[in-house]
């Protein structure tokens, strides 16, 4: 068996290496500028990878618009964890992490994991990334790390939480297609497509100030049940939930089903919602840094006796 068996993921989620382009240096450095000259990105969020193939190879994938959203718009450094499944100390990880950011995917989440039966086999699976990222959100909110999830990362959550996916949006009566047109460019499938309500004194409205967002529209499977201890923060015009945040999470547990990362910088929206997310990283590796500097006082006290 080859390495690249192993992979969870169907043929249609390959990386095509020969047609990747890297993203426009002119547009790296925009995102460079709006970085405060000087500003050290102390604090760690963990990004979980995808299981992929690039080329013959099996791969530990991360999107750059992801690792680009945290590290400019929320400021803070990045680190990505492989998706090595059930093998991964999640509590090592977690020591070092001030944040975790839950990122978007072509992969589905497994519905055997909300009870169901996967009803679309032939779609992209990433069985690996799932065995990380469902106990990785627990303990995350064990510990009260910040966690933001987007597109699939929303998805993760709700799971994470006992809650479940409707596995083909577009198939269930009553709500609309959710789902971008692959045969258009890339700009039109993540361009606008539809209004958002927030909620009256949600966090999300609090952080955007808006009763309303135009946000994209990527995505094939939504929310079915909402997971338990998760609050409801915004709705699509068919009713399906949009964002969420975890009730009890001492500080910023947010997830939005639509891609925020995208075109960032040119959405006031967004921007909102990284820097948020990167002002409580900061804020609980503050808290980190006073316990471990107590905890080695006290010591020391002990130490001098």
């Amino acid at each position: 068996m080859s390495d690249v068996s192993l992979l969870s993921n169907s043929s249609s989620d390959t990386v095509d290496v020969s047609a990747a382009k890297p993203k426009p240096v002119a547009e790296v450095r925009d995102m460079q500028r709006h970085v405060p000259q000087g500003h050290r990105r102390t604090a760690i969020v963990l990004i979980p990878a995808c299981s992929n193939q690039v080329g013959t190879h099996a791969a530990h994938t991360v999107q750059r618009k992801y690792a680009d959203a945290v590290f400019y718009g929320s400021q803070c450094t990045t680190l990505f964890i492989p998706a090595m499944g059930k093998e991964l100390d999640i509590d090592v990880l977690l020591d070092m992490a001030d944040g975790v950011f839950l990122s978007g995917s072509p992969s589905n989440v497994n519905a055997e994991l909300y009870g169901e039966t996967i009803s679309q086999p032939h779609l992209p699976q990433d069985v690996f990334r799932d065995e990380v990222t469902i106990p990785l959100i627990r303990q995350a909110l064990a510990r009260g790390i910040p966690i933001f999830g987007v597109c699939r990362g929303f998805q993760e959550m709700n799971v994470a939480f006992g809650g479940s996916l409707h596995q083909a949006v577009h198939d269930v009566a009553g709500l609309n297609d959710h789902r971008e047109d692959k045969t258009a460019p890339v700009e039109v499938q993540y361009a606008v497509a539809h209004p958002v309500r927030v909620q009256a004194n949600s966090m999300l409205a609090k952080l955007t100030g808006k009763g309303e967002l135009m946000v994209n529209s990527v995505h094939g499977q939504g929310i079915n049940r909402l997971g338990e201890g998760l609050v409801a923060e915004a709705f699509a015009p068919d009713g399906l939930v949009e964002a969420f945040r975890i009730e009890a999470h001492p500080s910023f547990g947010l997830a939005v089903q639509w891609h925020p990362e995208w075109k960032m910088l040119e959405n006031p929206d967004s921007l909102a919602l990284f820097a948020a997310f990167g002002d409580a990283c900061r804020a609980y590796r503050e808290q980190k840094d006073y316990r471990r500097a107590r905890l080695r006082s006290e010591l020391d006290s002990l130490g001098d006796e």
